[in-house]
């Protein structure tokens, strides 16, 4: 019988791919200024979730999943390389995620 300094087995069963809400994730990543602005932009359908419309801020994301949405008229399509459980410094909200999108045009001058 194992007691409370009994090790844990090292062949555990893989635990599920770990999943986290849409809008929490968003939010994390620091692409809107609150959960409540990420949760109202996903539920009005303007986003896609591995090209497929999503309207649930309370969908599940994880790593590799492509999300395309637009932010202040420009279409940003970003690929989530790992997940936050809450917002932290701007530089780790930058390591969430690739941009896959093309760099923003130069502003004329």
């Amino acid at each position: 019988m194992a007691g409370p300094s009994a090790k844990p087995k090292p062949f555990a069963a893989p635990a599920a791919q770990e999943k986290l809400r849409l809008d929490k994730w968003l939010f994390a990543a620091r692409f809107f200024k609150s959960r409540e602005l990420a949760s109202a932009h996903v539920g009005e359908g303007h986003l896609r979730l591995n090209g497929q419309p999503c309207a649930k801020p309370a969908h599940g994301v994880g790593v590799g999943d492509v999300v395309t949405f637009v932010q202040a008229g420009r279409v940003r399509v970003i690929r989530i390389s790992s997940l936050a459980a809450r917002r932290g410094p701007a530089v780790a909200a930058q390591s969430l995620y690739v941009d896959l999108d093309a760099p923003a045009p130069p502003k004329p001058a």
